[in-house]
């Protein structure tokens, strides 16, 4: 079954990562075109899927290196406006481990601009999911705009949420106070360990399951890194673990594993709807699919996820 397309709403990010410089006094960067929902929408067309992108592209260097970046991906850039705000920059560094700590150059940029009228004129009659998440949700003036277009999406699409806290741009209180609406919208509902934390501090995964699943949405995924993923599907737990891999670092991973997921529940026709038909080893499949893309983007630099035909190779020498 082909996969109906998906469409992604949410930021680009130039991703700036430090790198040796020949003086002491200098500070070298290697850019890499980023952004969680952006990064989704690379790895779901990677994968096969037909995505869309819904974004503010400003025309600045990085706006040109994002839409540059999601054309030769495949993404679907038909309905992204053309902004005059300049672009996101976030600069990382990353630790022993391969995790990155992000400082953010983020006041007055394109992403967080949306106006109503630009998501009215989108056209969601052919999409079985509506993805979106991170920043776009809560950053104003644009977050409440972006709310009200899933509020109504949601009775004809399946409605994915991503949380992504960012604590050094919005506090994390304000996603708190509009996680449980979300919820209500939302049908997946995708964080890593991370966002538990900040979300529900001292809160257990199975708590924070049942208080989510309480206030309306039928499956939620939480990733752990090496430790894999836990499941929920209306309250029933399915752990899945994260194959062995050589980590460059995981920045992406967390966006990739949710295109994974998504990608998985499309092909097989799942998407479309309140997920009524979603059985728990549908679930377990749709994760152990994610972690492997999640995987791969790992084992290399930067949020670079998999095109399918390097999975499908991967795939065969794990099968030897």
């Amino acid at each position: 079954m082909n996969p109906r397309q998906i469409t992604v709403l949410g930021e680009c990010v130039a991703d700036a990562f430090t790198e040796p410089a020949s003086a002491s006094n200098e500070l070298a960067l290697r850019v890499l075109p980023g952004g969680g929902p952006a990064n989704t929408a690379v790895s779901l067309a990677r994968l096969g899927t037909p995505a869309r992108f819904l974004a503010r592209l400003s025309d600045d260097v990085f706006g040109r290196l994002f839409r540059a970046h999601l054309e030769a991906s495949g993404v679907d850039l038909s309905d992204a406006v053309a902004a005059v705000e300049p672009s996101t920059l976030a600069v990382a560094e990353l630790d022993a481990g391969g995790q990155a700590a992000f400082s953010f150059h983020a006041q007055g940029t394109a992403d967080w601009q949306w106006t109503a009228g630009e998501l009215e004129r989108v056209d969601l009659s052919g999409t079985a999911c509506l993805h979106t998440g991170s920043l776009a949700l809560v950053r104003e003036p644009g977050g409440v705009v972006v709310e009200e277009f899933l509020a109504a999406a949601a009775p004809r699409t399946t409605i994915s949420i991503d949380p992504n806290v960012r604590p050094l741009l919005v506090r994390p209180d304000v996603y708190r106070a509009r996680l449980t609406r979300w919820c209500g919208l939302a049908d997946v509902l995708r964080l890593s360990e991370d966002d538990l934390a900040l979300l529900l501090p001292r809160v257990s995964p199975e708590r924070a399951c049942d208080l989510w699943h309480a206030a309306g949405v039928r499956l939620v995924v939480i990733t752990r890194g090496a430790d894999g993923a836990l499941a929920s599907l209306d309250g029933e737990r399915l752990h899945v673990p994260a194959p062995v891999t050589r980590v460059v670092d995981t920045v992406g991973a967390g966006d990739s594993f949710t295109a994974g997921l998504l990608h998985h529940l499309g092909a097989r026709g799942l998407l479309g709807g309140r997920l009524t038909d979603l059985r728990p080893d549908d679930v377990v499949d749709a994760c152990v699919f994610g972690t492997r893309v999640a995987a791969l983007t790992c084992s290399v630099a930067g949020p670079n996820p998999p095109w399918r035909d390097q999975l499908a190779r991967s795939e065969a020498v794990n099968a030897v």
